[in-house]
């Protein structure tokens, strides 16, 4: 039988990879499964407690509304990198400003954590697979003063580590510090993260799209004009044309291309003008996943890790996946 390798044991033996980290990045990332081990365990008790479901009553700095585990994973994630002494400060999708933390010890923190606590939490009461999806950069202030718009502001191609976590019907982290990507899958009976897929590739193509199409009419025509050409026809020496799958997760949807195969599509449209996801907060940590693993990512006229933030929760169209398929939808934009 072979012998499980834990995430513990795989970063503590790839920690040489990183000789200017000199331990830190290693016990961040441990900090990240051990607060996404809580929270998968608050998922999985929601549909229990009357706490965890639901509405919270209030909103976030994007107009949603937000969910009670939204909060509770935002939460969990704080605590866990105010007291692990590696983050200086973090920005969350649940925030309105980033976070400085103030104390001695993590003013000293290297690094700083942007993240999206609860994705697709809107999905948290039907019992659909959500996600936690995480960034890490190094930061551009003075070690040992307090964290700066400056240190979140950075662009994607600076990330030094990124990834996510899948709460679905088993409990996955998968992550990349820039030397390809694998993947972990959490075991109940011990607690612990162990190597599922190691060196995970995307296909160069497949026949999956996921696109929510209530938009197809209000997005721009060569959009439009993609999905009607090369998602819902046959084409020559096809024998069918592609199959539709959007959840309306995007952990969940940009995981299941990651092994299969596909494209995902979220645009500008007439209505989101500047399109909908946070480039600070899914856009940038997904592409660098996807880059690393043979993929693509896009706002159909950029590269998605090229763009220089101009404000902390921005958005941008996003077109990520397999790289022959992104090239396909591109190659319709004018």
């Amino acid at each position: 039988m072979k012998k499980l390798v834990t995430l513990h044991e795989f970063i503590m033996d790839r920690q040489a990879d990183f000789p200017y980290a000199t331990g830190e990045l290693s016990r961040l990332l441990s900090d990240i499964a051990v607060a996404s081990k809580v929270v998968s365990k608050d998922v999985r008790r929601a549909g229990l407690l009357e706490d965890f479901l639901g509405a919270q009553g209030s909103t976030n700095v994007q107009g949603e509304e937000q969910q009670k585990l939204d909060v509770i994973a935002d939460n969990q994630f704080i605590q866990m990198f105010q007291s692990g002494g590696e983050v200086c400060g973090i920005a969350s999708e649940e925030n309105d400003d980033f976070m400085a933390f103030e104390t001695e010890y993590s003013k000293k923190g290297k690094y700083v954590v942007l993240f999206d606590p609860l994705d697709g939490s809107s999905n948290i009461d039907v019992n659909v697979s959500i996600g936690t999806i995480f960034s890490i950069y190094r930061r551009k202030s003075e070690v040992g003063t307090k964290a700066t718009l400056e240190d979140m502001m950075q662009v994607g191609s600076e990330q030094i580590a990124a990834g996510y976590v899948l709460y679905g019907s088993s409990t996955m982290l998968v992550y990349t510090t820039g030397r390809g990507v694998n993947g972990f899958t959490l075991d109940p009976s011990i607690g612990e993260f162990c190597l599922s897929h190691p060196d995970m590739k995307m296909p160069e193509t497949g026949r999956l799209y996921a696109m929510n199409e209530g938009n197809i009419n209000i997005c721009e025509s060569g959009l439009k004009e993609y999905i009607e050409t090369y998602c819902q026809q046959t084409l020559p020496g096809a024998s069918r044309p592609y199959s539709g799958r959007y959840i309306g997760s995007l952990v969940a949807d940009f995981h299941r291309n990651l092994i299969k195969g596909g494209i995902y599509i979220y645009p500008d449209t007439e209505t989101d003008p500047e399109g909908k996801l946070r480039l600070l907060y899914e856009c940038n940590p997904l592409a660098f996943i996807a880059e690393q693993a043979g993929g693509l990512a896009t706002t159909g006229r950029q590269r998605v890790m090229d763009i220089v933030p101009e404000k902390l929760h921005q958005r941008i169209p996003y077109i990520v996946g397999s790289k022959t398929m992104v090239e396909q939808a591109m190659s319709f934009l004018k």
